[in-house]
């Protein structure tokens, strides 16, 4: 055997190896390539556009949370506003109230010291009866009727 007939089988067992591989590996392999580009190319896009509605979500999100913590100040306000209305209404209760209690605790004073009144009215008109009927009885005397009616204006 010479290096010539070795080196021309090694040669053609070579390309025939090139030729099966052409043939019959490398298009698979190829294809098998190409999807899994495809794939991870989709998968990029899929995470893009994940991305961006996340982005779109969350920009949502902010935007309710914004409303919503408006509306809570708005009731808020309104139940402050609420509240310093039943107080006022509760003071002007009040001072009504006071006014009323007032009006009563004065008539009722009133008619105390016009049952005082009467009453005293009564003791020096018993007091004057009985004077003149001590006046009556004595003699008439200048001094005796001023020594007696002084007497009546102290008990008075």
């Amino acid at each position: 055997m010479s290096i010539n007939l070795t080196l021309f089988a090694q040669a053609l067992a070579f390309a025939g190896l090139i030729w099966i591989i052409a043939t019959k590996i490398w298009p698979p392999l190829l294809n098998a390539i190409e999807e899994r580009q495809k794939k991870i190319a989709e998968g990029l896009a899929a995470a893009d556009l994940s991305q961006k509605h996340l982005a779109q979500a969350q920009e949502k999100i902010d935007a309710e949370l914004r409303a919503a913590r408006t509306k809570a100040n708005e009731i808020i306000e309104q139940a402050h506003q609420r509240a310093n209305q039943i107080v006022d209404q509760a003071k002007n209760e009040a001072i009504t109230e006071a006014a009323r209690q007032k009006a009563l605790a004065e008539d009722e004073i009133a008619a105390a010291a016009n049952r005082a009144r009467e009453d005293l009215r009564k003791q020096v008109s018993a007091l004057a009866v009985s004077g003149a009927e001590k006046l009556i009885r004595r003699e008439i005397d200048a001094a005796a009727h001023k020594a007696l009616l002084d007497e009546l204006a102290a008990e008075i």
